[in-house]
């Protein structure tokens, strides 16, 4: 698509001071300015058409995806600091997204909402980056985002009152409740002023009035997961090389457009919140999965569609200067909208026999008559059999003959003309295939235009050579492509015709989508129902190629023989499935086991569960259920970072303040490994004392750790359960080395292997005279300080009466067993008791 001028730029820059030489007119001038040294990095910036584009953000970007989004980001002053507004567009989906929250002092909402956009341009104020008075804001977005366009703009612009004058201006009339949302929240409103006025000024176009959807976002609705989280999780980039597919993105992308794409994206680091909607999602799972007709019936459509969004971005863009290459634009992408209104029927009709409500809620959207209207308006005007094809020329003849005759008389002869041109041009090659007896065909590239192609052994042609009066001649193979001196003057006549009916076809195009305009919105409502159920059917496609299943939602993790899902995608097989069990009386598990064992890929596994059930897809597990999570946690990995000067050790400490200062009760916490990058006391007490704080709240932990110390903790937090990897020892048929078999089974308590550590170690090819000396030390340390913590009796009893009160309480929460089945499971729960605690007198006092 065109986007206007290339020519407005100011290089060198990191201030653009946008001036207006009238309110109504967008920006005239660019004037180049700098900011000092101190205030942060000149940024170099020069302007191209922004579709296509290759900047990316450093940010976990998909591989296939470009970024196309802008932000405007402002912050309060004074006693207003920490409330962030921010305002979004993407240059190929015409939806602006308004946010406003109040954040900390590390900012982790923004710096997250920002990762998720992936932006190819931030604009801030210049007030912000002021010479030595930088805020805290505007540092930290530079240095998460390296590789992004900052410019910053004069804070006159930051205007709430235009903001909102803009949003009344431009936003469609199906979206006016946003008026309520928006209008005391000031922040959001400046920053779409800012915004807003800088992508006219870029694009040199303006938005049709009432053309854009615009919605407000605040952090409430949907669950944050942190970058270095995502990052981890390899949620939608492998972390090994950004083009491989295996991510949670790439196990359930079977989308067959551009905006399911970005739809199932935007979910994977944004998961849901709100079990209604989840469930509601999960029904239409279940019955594409029941009903292979409406399965089917539904891609095929589906996968017809083109890119709805990038479509109505352009439409609703009116350029300052027509130029060819914007009326070409224009043209094409009334033909696109033709095609895509004329399969609004068939997804109808794959919808008709639907049963489920959200399913049933889109087909009785795509009723709206506007569709019709717009349908009838544009079939008034443009050929019946005018469609999308692929192909340069087709393309091309059917941007010709879009318009009806008749309509314009003087476009009707510029067509005979451009007709007679192409006709004497083939016409022109059979003559010289008669003349030289060569067998000559005529054949089309957009670059070249018409040319001759011939398909002929160098042997057959006089001489080896083709007749003199051939030229730019190219050879692949037996294929020879050429031209001659009258060709290039015929394609010059045929482009100068194809220029004039282009034009005249361009001013019938916009008098038609001017009239289109008002019914415009009902487009934004079809590319939401087109993309929502590209991303349902990939859920529902992903399920059939493995055994996925449907999950519940209460106050409790319980998944049963759940495997991961991106494991399963390398290995081609189903992985070795395990257990899960988290609730309100166990909600921290310590995970012990020998090195290699499967911690890392288990506590992964949990996560990934849990975000796809949060965004509504069936789940890798023969049964579970889970707690919704507001907040997804993971400190993972070993490695430093060069680029912000912290060692291994700092970036750990780092991880867990984040986590400790961002938790609350509803977060899933994910911790593999604390404290390895410093001495073993050390390392112990941070982890005890991690640990310990994280108890006090009611989230979900699951702790992976080679600290066996951290064990006994049990013993004083009966919230605390103990699991381990399972590791089979195996005689070598020699019958003098013994090897360790993993089962990659999790099994209660915490791990009895002894010196797995020295064991790994003897695999290596490390001398065995310092592996001798390594197990002597290791014997000697550990005899002088590894003193076990006993359990006393009372702690024995006191354990054994608070998981008896936790299972209680949670039956009598989440039961549906009936009178004879539930009576048959307390008496379980009270032999249980009975067995942890045999004293008599115990047993007195529970009858």
């Amino acid at each position: 698509s065109y986007f206007g001028d290339k020519s407005s730029c100011a290089e060198n820059t990191s201030t653009v001071n946008l001036t207006s030489s009238s309110p109504g007119r967008g920006l005239s001038s660019a004037c180049a300015g700098r900011t000092p040294r101190s205030a942060g990095r000149s940024v170099c910036r020069s302007h191209t058409p922004l579709i296509g584009c290759s900047a990316t953000s450093s940010s976990a970007v998909s591989a296939h995806s470009v970024a196309s989004v802008i932000v405007a980001v402002v912050e309060g002053r004074g006693l207003a600091r920490g409330e962030v507004g921010m305002a979004s567009i993407d240059l190929k989906n015409p939806e602006v997204i308004l946010s406003q929250f109040a954040d900390n002092t590390t900012y982790a909402k923004v710096i997250t909402k920002l990762k998720i956009l992936t932006p190819l341009e931030i604009i801030m104020s210049n007030t912000a980056c002021d010479a030595g008075n930088t805020t805290k804001l505007f540092s930290l977005i530079t240095e998460h985002f390296k590789n992004v366009t900052f410019t910053t703009v004069q804070r006159k612009y930051f205007n709430e009152t235009k903001g909102l004058e803009y949003i009344e201006q431009l936003c469609a009339s199906e979206f006016s409740t946003i008026f309520m949302e928006v209008q005391s929240k000031y922040y959001c409103l400046a920053a779409a002023a800012a915004l807003l006025k800088y992508v006219e000024f870029i694009q040199n176009s303006v938005y049709a009035p009432k053309s854009l959807k615009v919605r407000f976002q605040g952090s409430e609705k949907t669950a944050m997961i942190d970058s270095s989280s995502a990052q981890n999780l390899e949620l939608v980039i492998n972390n090994r090389d950004s083009r491989n597919g295996h991510t949670l993105f790439g196990v359930l992308n079977y989308t067959k457009t551009p905006g399911g794409s970005r739809k199932l994206r935007s979910n994977i680091l944004e998961p849901l919140v709100d079990a209604e909607t989840i469930n509601t999602r999960l029904d239409c799972i279940q019955e594409l999965l029941q009903d292979e007709e409406l399965f089917f019936g539904l891609q095929a459509v589906i996968s017809k569609f083109l890119d709805t969004e990038q479509l109505l971005s352009v439409l609703v863009q009116i350029p300052k200067q027509d130029t060819v290459k914007t009326a070409e634009s224009k043209i094409t992408n009334l033909i696109y909208l033709k095609h895509t209104l004329e399969l609004v029927e068939p997804l109808k009709a794959a919808l008709r026999s639907c049963n489920t409500p959200l399913l049933k809620a889109y087909y009785s959207s795509l009723e709206d008559t506007r569709f019709g209207i717009i349908l009838e308006k544009i079939t008034a005007v443009i050929n019946d059999d005018t469609r999308y094809t692929k192909g340069c020329l087709s393309m091309r003849t059917q941007k010709c003959y879009a318009v009806k005759p008749n309509i314009n008389e003087f476009l009707d002869i510029a067509r005979r003309t451009y007709t007679e041109i192409v006709d004497d041009i083939a016409g022109m090659i059979t003559q010289l295939a008669e003349k030289y007896n060569l067998p000559m065909k005529t054949s089309f590239s957009s670059a070249r235009g018409f040319f001759i192609q011939m398909n002929v052994d160098c042997s057959a042609l006089p001489n080896g050579q083709l007749p003199s009066e051939f030229i730019k001649i190219t050879k692949m193979k037996n294929t020879y492509s050429f031209t001659s001196p009258d060709l290039i003057k015929m394609n010059e006549r045929c482009q100068e015709s194809l220029r004039e009916i282009y034009h005249m076809t361009y001013l019938i195009v916009c008098k038609l989508l001017n009239e289109i305009y008002e019914h415009i919105h009902c487009l934004y409502k079809l590319s939401d129902i087109v993309s929502m159920l590209d991303m349902l059917l990939s859920f529902a496609h992903a399920c059939t190629l493995s055994d996925y299943v449907r999950p519940e939602f209460t106050d409790t993790v319980a998944i049963k023989q759940g495997w991961h899902p991106i494991l399963e995608k390398i290995a081609m097989e189903k992985p070795v499935s395990n257990n899960t069990y988290l609730t309100e009386g166990n909600n921290f598990v310590i995970i012990t086991g020998p090195n290699m064992s499967g911690k890392s890929t288990y506590l992964k596994q949990i996560a990934l569960c849990q975000i796809m059930a949060q965004i509504g897809s069936y789940v890798p597990a023969e049964y579970c259920s889970f707690r919704i999570a507001e907040q997804i946690f993971t400190r993972i990995g070993m490695d430093d970072d060069i680029e912000t000067n912290a060692s291994t050790f700092m970036k750990e400490m780092k991880e867990i303040t984040y986590i400790i200062q961002n938790a609350n009760d509803k977060s899933l916490i994910i911790i593999d490994e604390l404290g390895r990058g410093t001495s073993a006391e050390e390392g112990i007490g941070i982890c005890y004392a991690a640990c310990e704080y994280l108890l006090n709240i009611k989230a979900f932990t699951l702790f992976a750790t080679h600290f066996l110390e951290l064990c006994h903790i049990d013993a004083l937090y009966p919230n605390v359960e103990n699991y381990h990897f399972e590791v089979q020892h195996v005689r070598s048929s020699a019958g003098n080395k013994e090897k360790i078999a993993y089962t990659y089974t999790l099994s209660k308590g915490y791990t009895e292997e002894k010196n797995y550590g020295l064991k790994a170690a003897e695999v290596s090819s490390l001398p065995s005279s310092v592996i001798l000396d390594a197990k002597e030390i290791t014997n000697h340390i550990a005899k002088q300080i590894l003193h076990r913590q006993k359990s006393t009796p009372e702690m024995i009893e006191q354990r054994a009466v608070y998981h008896l009160a936790t299972r209680l309480v949670q039956t009598a929460r989440n039961s549906r067993l009936d009178p004879g089945s539930l009576r048959i499971y307390l008496k379980g729960l009270k032999k249980k008791y009975e067995a942890s605690c045999p004293a008599p007198a115990q047993n007195d006092e529970l009858q």
